[in-house]
């Protein structure tokens, strides 16, 4: 058990699950369907809108994040936002390698069973196709925003309050949770595997930045893959 495990005095629980939970489908999903109907987006091009849906994925982690925390007025760290070792920032890089490699494989897997007929991330693609400055852009919201506000809603929030039910139930159980909220389509088994080495990285180094770090490299090359996949098609 590391020395950061043991500080813990205090940990998030219930309620603050599903508060977050709950603001994080307000924003992250509510909204753009809102601006959608309404007709806000009309005339908006694919670009934009991939921009917006893009950063749109990492303020929503953010704002549910922030909200749950207010919740019982916890600190930071009982979330395990704390500083991590040199030692545990490079396992989670090592980590986010391994999830790539396994993710991309049960991906092949996934969509030579399933064969889908619609790309869902042709809107995070449509943001980068605006020229280096929304090529950019795209990678910093959805390859290091992204990351950090899901590791800190999922991994900061919700295994941190499922780990008070033992190992199993926190890692696994966090990990179905932020798969689920991916949806049931090919994203899935990506969100599974990413989910599973992130939970484990925050149980056992007690900071969510291992798994930040694992999802930032897991998020980083599957985008770069994803674009030089599209620009050879």
């Amino acid at each position: 058990m590391s020395v950061n495990t043991r500080i813990e005095t205090k940990r998030p629980g219930w309620p603050e699950i599903l508060v977050g939970l709950a603001v994080l489908a307000l924003v992250g999903y509510g909204l753009p369907i809102t601006l959608n109907r309404t007709g806000v987006t009309d005339g908006i091009s694919p670009v934009t809108a991939g921009l917006i849906l893009a950063a749109l994925s990492g303020v929503a982690g953010l704002a549910a994040f922030a909200v749950a925390a207010r919740i019982r007025s916890l600190s930071w760290s009982d979330f395990g936002v704390r500083p991590s070792t040199g030692r545990w920032l490079l396992i989670g890089v090592a980590g986010g390698l391994v999830a790539t490699v396994l993710a991309r494989v049960a991906g092949l897997v996934v969509y030579y069973l399933t064969s889908p007929s619609e790309n869902i991330q042709q809107p995070y693609l449509d943001a980068a196709g605006g020229g280096v400055f929304t090529l950019v852009l795209s990678f910093l919201f959805l390859a290091v925003l992204t990351p950090i506000g899901e590791e800190f809603l999922f991994r900061g929030v919700v295994t941190t309050a499922l780990l008070r039910y033992g190992a199993v139930v926190g890692v696994v159980g966090s990990s179905l949770i932020f798969a689920l909220m991916h949806g049931l389509n090919a994203v899935f088994v990506t969100a599974l595997i990413v989910g599973l080495v992130a939970a484990e990285l925050r149980r056992r180094s007690g900071s969510v930045w291992p798994g930040v770090l694992a999802h930032v490299t897991n998020n980083l090359i599957g985008q770069a893959l994803a674009l030089i996949l599209a620009a050879a098609a």
